[in-house]
């Protein structure tokens, strides 16, 4: 028998679920032995019921393609053989909430990709470089779920990591003004350009709830857990701008701040570059070596060289300037599938796994 903890992928046949299945093959601590989704995957061996669907670069990893998937709605058969799950499934935000809780008082960890539960309060909503100790929560669901053991944890919205981390890092200028900007990649939408060949030389100026994401959630990862729940910070005003643009990977963000604290540029770029959490500390499977990286030249970062920047799981930082309205602005990168969403749920899994929150049945 494997030392290592058995995992669930639920919703593991869309784009989310590809990239969970592919970033956990030959994983050190953690591994694949059952996959669910729709009732009408339910039955279907993995390789069969993603063939002409399959998404990612690597081929299927051997290690799944004969695993038969199951119905994801039949929860009890599911949890039954698993350790924890990841949760990518496609379902309206009602019943995602609901399964995903229904997963956890089967004493199983939900450790999910969606968005349904970002905003229920006591439910941690983690980066794990910047904000590890909102897990203190845990405890507080565990009761209200009346759970042992399971509980439900959520990973941000995939477009805030190309410009939160850096914002984190300045905090102590204290910030508390932003303009953002994002332009982000057609994968956020779970799709490929064979998928959606109107986005070929096309923008799309509108991402339904992608604004009131990007203004409200650093507020929450910033906030503080009080009384068992996360209050979320209040000394920043965001206003943010979401463009669907045509790039496959990489969600870039342009940025103006306002400081209380007025910063030398010098000053901006060695805190970015001096920024580490405690991912790096404990030596996480996942964890970049270097979260940050900030870059001088004046084109970069640039999606085509920049978005695999510590296999997907850093984030690049360039372009920093004065501005004649705001104090300065820069331009951010991320990896949206890999530390915007799968990565970074990977990630939060280890570190829920080093605090103890995540162990074998």
């Amino acid at each position: 028998m494997s030392e290592k903890l058995r995992v669930g992928v639920l919703g593991a046949t869309g784009m989310v679920g590809q990239r969970f299945i592919t970033l956990l093959e030959n994983h050190p601590w953690f591994e694949v032995t059952t996959v669910a989704a729709s009732p009408s995957s339910a039955g279907k061996t993995y390789a069969e019921a993603v063939e002409g669907r399959w998404k990612m670069e690597t081929p299927v990893p051997a290690g799944v393609k004969d695993l038969v998937l199951k119905n994801v709605n039949e929860v009890e058969k599911v949890a039954a053989d698993v350790d924890f799950v990841f949760s990518a499934v496609n379902m309206s935000k009602d019943e995602i909430r609901a399964i995903e809780e229904a997963y956890a008082k089967t004493e199983t960890p939900v450790v999910s990709n969606n968005s349904a539960h970002r905003w229920t309060p006591d439910v941690p909503m983690v980066i794990p470089e910047i904000n590890p100790g909102h897990t203190d929560v845990i405890p507080f669901q565990r009761k209200r779920l009346g759970t042992t053991r399971g509980f439900v944890a959520v990973k941000p919205n995939c477009s805030i990591q190309s410009y939160t981390p850096a914002l984190s890092a300045w905090l102590d200028f204290k910030p508390y003004e932003a303009v953002v900007s994002t332009y982000q990649a057609i994968s956020g939408a779970g799709k490929t350009f064979k998928d959606w060949p109107e986005m070929e030389g096309n923008i799309i100026p509108f991402i339904s709830g992608e604004e009131e994401k990007s203004e409200k959630e650093p507020l929450r990862i910033w906030g503080e857990v009080k009384n068992g729940v996360i209050e979320p910070a209040d000394f920043i005003k965001i206003t943010s701008q979401c463009i669907r643009v045509p790039i496959l990977y990489g969600h870039t963000a342009t940025v103006f701040v306002n400081f209380r604290e007025k910063p030398t540029k010098e000053e901006l770029i060695k805190k970015l570059e001096e920024f580490s959490g405690v991912p790096q500390e404990l030596h996480l499977p996942s964890a970049p070596e270097h979260f940050i990286r900030y870059m001088t030249e004046d084109d970069r970062p640039q999606v085509r060289l920049d978005v695999n920047y510590e296999r997907g799981m850093g984030v690049t930082i360039g372009r920093l300037r004065e501005d004649s309205l705001f104090d300065w602005k820069f331009v951010g990168l991320s990896h949206n599938t890999a530390r915007g969403a799968a990565g970074g749920g990977v990630l939060f899994a280890e570190l829920l796994k080093a605090q103890g929150y995540i162990e074998k049945k």
